[in-house]
């Protein structure tokens, strides 16, 4: 069972490290996608509730207006919910995705990342932006795969068509292939069927370091 814990936060806009990036809006603390291989894991730590990563979410309730106030003056690009998937299943409850790209300064440059097919929720706020990215994650097109390493995300079929969607809009799409699942993930296959949908691929090996154990388990159990 996830737990939600509603917190109203002092500061949503930090600046980050994670290259391409100047700030990261972190509204949603936790994901409940459960991928064997999340290295947010770390997170945890710094928790005062033991739960496992995937089976909690802190909820930044005040999100939108601390997204007006902090992004006013801000320069450079944004990038949405670095602790969690900015689409996860609970954001369509709170849709505090939504809310704080109706708040953010439109000229901040946008990335956004998700493996969730309810991006396309937000077509028409997208538009506010001069410069905005949408990406996907696509790790393999093989659904009996995705079940294993990704189980509570959307399906590889969804995301393939979400990414159709938003470049129907004239939006500028990526494809993250990441991490890359040696022997499984079929490089050829995703260039084939994705290509003429995304304006530029990205990638990351895999890093075992934070989830050792949980990955090699589930390989033993499928």
């Amino acid at each position: 069972m996830v737990k939600i814990y509603e917190k109203k936060a002092k500061s949503i806009i930090h600046k980050t490290r994670i290259p391409g990036g100047d700030w990261g809006i972190n509204y949603y603390v936790g994901c409940t996608h459960k991928c064997i291989y999340c290295y947010l894991n770390f997170l945890c730590k710094w928790r005062k509730q033991k739960e496992k990563w995937g089976d909690f979410v802190d909820v930044k309730i005040n999100a939108p207006e601390l997204a007006a106030k902090e992004s006013k003056n801000k320069k450079g690009t944004a990038i949405l919910c670095i602790s969690g998937d900015p689409y996860q299943p609970i954001d369509k409850k709170y849709q505090l995705t939504r809310k704080v790209l109706q708040n953010l300064n439109p000229n901040l440059k946008i990335t956004i990342l998700t493996k969730s097919d309810l991006i396309t929720r937000d077509i028409d706020l997208f538009k506010r932006f001069k410069n905005i990215e949408l990406g996907l994650t696509i790790t393999t097109l093989d659904e009996n795969t995705k079940k294993v390493f990704e189980p509570v995300s959307s399906s590889s079929h969804a995301r393939l068509n979400a990414l159709k969607k938003l470049k129907k809009e004239g939006l500028y799409t990526y494809a993250f292939i990441g991490p890359i699942l040696p022997y499984l993930t079929n490089l050829e296959r995703i260039f084939k069927e994705i290509s003429p949908f995304v304006d530029l691929f990205m990638f990351e090996d895999l890093n075992l370091n934070p989830c050792r154990k949980e990955f090699f388990e589930a390989i033993k159990k499928n």
